[in-house]
């Protein structure tokens, strides 16, 4: 098993349900992949990952009991934000205010991509009668069938909230496979009752870290794979002085990773090809943490989004018990790759200003 993320841990898990005999090797001095927990004292945490969990995401609500692990709602009482050309308006829901007539074509465009999600099979959208659509981006599409500025602005903030990217760089058929998986591009918008319905108590990076348990010693760190071969009735895995002989190998790492991999034989053409074009999103997550969650008493739920920038979407991501405040901001897509280049204050100015221009002057 090459990965100690969720996928690779999960399936080393099912290996020795079966007593199957197995490898963890992982390149990280941890487990929990794009899921880690930072201290921020008095034994609390911040996830500097993926942190949410909700409905149709069937296989991790079911482990997070197995493991002996609770989740707790996500923080959604009082009034949203949205801040759009210099102005901030607050609103109920998770449709922002716009005017009527770009509402309307909102509502309609998010219930034809539902629609058309519908006949994009999941297990093999390539032979949906859309797949055709891999041949233009969700930006064409966008272009071609919403004509007001507002609904585009919205629906550019979602396809950034949801997928960390543009809406120029994510194919059309992508999209709506993604949307399908999830139920409806309702549910990944939601909070209450959607994809970031609810947390892990103590952070998700304990769900790694419970399966790693479990698994003992045969979970490896500091071992970056570098070479697979497969050329053989067996597969030979290299990780510096560590090999390992085995019957199969199970590569859970994000394609791009894995197609870094040296492999012998060469993977085939069209899957190093798969390996190069599955780009991942562009995020920066950041946290501002404060003595108190002080726009709860303003009668706000600290979830915020604006079409302004850079700060795209914002949280309220405090500790269950409420102390201290955290505003969770994300920085995707063009912004996040815009900010990469920034000194850590330089980047904390241009949120901690969005955040001030949402919240006021505490913030």
């Amino acid at each position: 098993m090459v990965g100690a993320g969720l996928a690779g841990l999960s399936a080393a898990r099912a290996l020795a349900a079966e007593g199957i005999a197995f490898e963890v090797i992982e390149a990280r001095d941890r487990v929990g992949g794009r899921t880690v927990n930072e201290s921020i004292g008095d034994g609390k945490i911040a996830e500097l990952g993926g942190q949410w969990v909700g409905p149709t995401q069937d296989r991790i609500l079911a482990l997070i009991p197995e493991l002996g692990l609770e989740t707790f709602p996500t923080f959604g009482t009082g009034l949203n934000l949205i801040e759009r050309k210099g102005k901030v308006r607050s609103y109920k829901g998770t449709i922002p205010k716009a005017n009527p007539v770009a509402l309307a074509e909102l509502g309609v465009a998010m219930a034809r991509i539902n629609r058309m999600a519908g006949k994009v099979d999941p297990e093999r959208p390539w032979e949906s009668e859309l797949a055709g659509l891999d041949r233009i981006t969700f930006d064409t599409w966008m272009r071609r069938n919403v004509k007001t500025t507002a609904a585009r602005d919205l629906l550019r903030l979602a396809i950034e909230a949801v997928w960390a990217a543009e809406p120029e760089d994510i194919s059309m058929l992508h999209m709506l496979f993604y949307v399908n998986s999830a139920g409806s591009l309702d549910l990944l918008l939601d909070s209450a009752d959607g994809a970031q319905d609810s947390r892990v108590v103590g952070g998700t990076q304990l769900i790694s870290l419970r399966m790693a348990e479990e698994l003992g010693g045969s979970v490896r760190l500091n071992s970056p794979v570098r070479s697979i071969d497969w050329s053989g009735g067996r597969v030979n895995v290299r990780a510096g002085q560590l090999e390992v002989d085995a019957g199969h190998v199970i590569v859970a790492l994000p394609p791009v990773l894995a197609g870094r991999i040296d492999y012998e034989p060469a993977l085939p053409a069209v899957r190093d090809g798969l390996t190069q074009r599955m780009v991942q999103g562009s995020v920066i997550k950041t946290m501002s943490i404060y003595p108190e969650p002080f726009w709860r008493d303003q009668g706000f739920s600290g979830q915020a989004t604006s079409a302004d920038g850079p700060v795209s979407v914002v949280f309220d991501n405090s500790p269950p018990d409420g102390s201290p405040g955290i505003l969770l901001a994300f920085l995707e897509g063009r912004a996040a790759r815009d900010a990469a280049g920034l000194t850590t204050g330089e980047r904390q100015e241009l949120v901690t200003a969005c955040l001030a221009r949402l919240f006021g002057d505490r913030a």
